[in-house]
Order: structure tokens, then sequence, then C-alpha cells
């Protein structure tokens, strides 16, 4: 009886051993994760949303032709999450980024310069156009709306007698544009 008594020990050692083992490496698996998320959620190394950044970009649409770039100039600096003075969303496209890292992405049309919007084509009587206005197929122009007395940039379309139409879409509505950013500096 008492061989049997030992066994039964050795095997509940073997089992409290092998338990213990279990929770050890599931506490270990957990810190591990843990570690993981903090550096990749307080990583003071990569651009995240608050942090004053730098970047240089060119942007250019699906045939290549560069529409925009600060590569020669200086970096423009912005503070990702204030996006109403960012164009085309640059603070998400540079979010994870490290210094002197650089990424390409490609925006749709929302993201970059809109939609093509038929309401924003519009046949005008040109009597209610200053009357010296020299209006030619083709141009761009800009016009003062009465409304609320902003500046709008339109491209003629078409002149009558009596009539101008003109399309007040952005000329680079409904493209893709192709950003190329570098990350200079993360300010903290």
């Amino acid at each position: 009886m008492m061989k049997r008594s030992e066994k039964q020990k050795g095997k509940e050692h073997e089992v409290q051993n092998r338990q213990l083992r279990l929770i050890i490496g599931g506490v270990v698996a957990a810190l591990i994760l843990v570690t993981l998320a903090g550096y990749l959620f307080f990583n003071p190394f990569v651009a995240k949303s608050g942090n004053m950044v730098a970047v240089y970009y060119t942007g250019s649409l699906d045939n290549g032709t560069v529409v925009e770039s600060n590569l020669h100039t200086t970096p423009f600096i912005f503070t990702i999450g204030k996006e109403e003075t960012i164009p085309y969303g640059l603070g998400d496209a540079v979010i994870g980024m490290k210094q002197n890292e650089t990424r390409t992405v490609v925006l749709p049309p929302e993201r970059a310069f809109g939609n093509n919007d038929p309401g924003l084509v519009q046949v005008v009587n040109r009597s209610s156009l200053p009357a010296d206005t020299d209006l030619v197929s083709g141009q761009d122009y800009q016009i003062r709306r009465k409304p609320d007395n902003a500046v709008a940039h339109v491209r003629i379309l078409d002149v009558t007698p009596d009539t101008v139409t003109w399309d007040a879409n952005s000329p680079l509505a409904g493209q893709n544009l192709t950003l190329e950013l570098t990350l200079v500096q993360i300010v903290k």
C-alpha cells in the first residue's frame, strides 16, 4: 500500500509541476503581449495622433503628373489629428511612420480632390455677371459668390449670348492621388 501512495504522490507532484509550468507560460505570454502592445501604442519613435510632425511629400496622378511637391522647399509641419490644416489626409498616412521613413500611399478621389459632382456644373444667365466680363470657353476664372462672398474657381465650358456654363469642380476631381511621403521629424 505504501508504494502505491508514493506513486500517487509522484503523479500528483508531476501534475502540479505541469500546471505550474502552464501558469508560468501564460504569465510570460501575457507579459510579452502587454510589452508588445505598449511598444506599438506608446512607442516614442513612431508618429501617432497628437504628434507634431514634419514631412516632405510629392503628390502625383495615376499618369505620373506631379501636382504638388515640397521636396525642394521646407517640410510641411502639422499636428496629426488636426485635419483642418492638412491636405489630402496626410495625418492618417503618416501614423506609424518612423523618422526618415518613406511611404507611398494612393488616395482615392474622395480623399484627394473629390469626386466629379455634376451639381457643380451650372448654367448662369449672363445678365447676372458683370457686363465687362470677357468669358472664353476653356478658360479658368475666379468668381465671387453672392450668397457668402467667397471666391470660387470655375472653368468655362460654354458661352452663348445669353448664358454661361461653368464647372466648379476641381480640374483634378475624380482622380486618384499618389503621395510619396518622407517623415523628417517627430516633435514631441
